[in-house]
């Protein structure tokens, strides 16, 4: 297991992303305080970056203006000709791609953690490219050790081939924060606690390793993307019924063929059919009702992680 982007000096430039999505309050709020007072994100070998990713749909109080910014960092977006159309997202990913990367490059910030809410039962989730990514994976593991009541389980969503598009593949190294359930527009002492304590834990990880700790090789469980799952649907496309309450709040507990997943309106029950146990993620998270998604399938792992000299 290997990663071209595991480093092999120390960390000098991190990011601390928030508002990538903008009604995502708990990362808009502590990036904001940390614009005023960045005291907290400094250690003795660095001083993190607070970034406001997305400013306007921060201040709109919205998940984004044209598109959604999680989704721009690519290619395609990235270095084709800005036009006066483009949406504002696009043109806002071109400027964080300059001031965070630029995307591929060695001269790329080392590391992003990029800060969200969701409004599904999720509770302190680790959103990571690959069980490939050597530091980011020692990563993990430190913010499970140092906070065994949040559990931080890891979910790995990229599929092989596939190109990154979120925010954090501006750097060499990335990590999402996904703390929920936390309602879109609403700031919860509890959830901006939490993502503090996870934020500090992981700039603490990044000083141990600019001071040459060596960590030790380990077994980790983590949740793999699968695919979406719709709601059912009338023929013209209107929701034709909801999250089952036995599935509803239920992420990351295993659902076996059979299990009931979603309620009609019509009153009956819609079934698991697949051939295997999986484990649903994002159950009913609001931001993906236009995504066409009720839950996220994942399949549960487990793999070896190398020492990280």
């Amino acid at each position: 297991m290997s990663s071209r982007s595991d480093p092999r000096e120390p960390l000098r430039r991190v990011a601390v992303t928030g508002g990538t999505h903008g009604n995502e309050m708990s990362g808009v709020h502590l990036v904001r305080h940390w614009l005023r007072a960045p005291g907290e994100l400094q250690r003795p070998s660095f001083a993190a970056l607070p970034v406001l990713a997305n400013p306007a749909a921060a201040t709109a109080c919205r998940r984004y203006l044209g598109c959604d910014l999680n989704r721009t960092f690519t290619s395609a977006f990235l270095t084709a000709q800005a036009t006066p159309d483009d949406p504002y997202e696009v043109t806002r990913a071109r400027e964080l791609n300059q001031l965070l990367g630029p995307k591929g490059s060695t001269g790329a910030f080392d590391l992003i953690l990029d800060l969200h809410n969701t409004t599904a039962n999720v509770g302190t989730c680790l959103i990571a490219g690959s069980e490939q990514e050597v530091f980011v994976m020692h990563l993990c593991r430190h913010l499970q050790l140092q906070n065994p009541e949040l559990a931080c389980r890891v979910c790995l969503y990229k599929r092989p081939g596939e190109e990154s598009f979120h925010v954090g593949s501006a750097a060499q190294n990335s990590l999402g924060l996904e703390l929920g359930p936390q309602p879109q527009g609403v700031l919860r002492a509890d959830d901006l606690a939490r993502m503090r304590t996870v934020v500090a834990s992981a700039l603490d990880f990044v000083e141990l390793f600019n001071w040459g700790t060596a960590f030790p090789a380990f077994e980790m469980d983590a949740y793999r993307y699968l695919d979406g799952v719709d709601f059912p649907r009338t023929a013209d496309g209107e929701l034709a019924g909801t999250v089952h309450p036995q599935l509803q709040d239920r992420d990351f507990e295993p659902l076996r063929p059979g299990a009931p997943i979603f309620q009609m309106f019509s009153g009956e029950d819609v079934y698991y059919q697949g051939g295997s146990t999986v484990y649903p993620i994002f159950i009913n998270e609001a931001a993906y009702y236009e995504k066409g998604m009720a839950f996220i399938q994942t399949q549960r792992i487990s793999f070896s992680v190398p020492a990280l000299p």
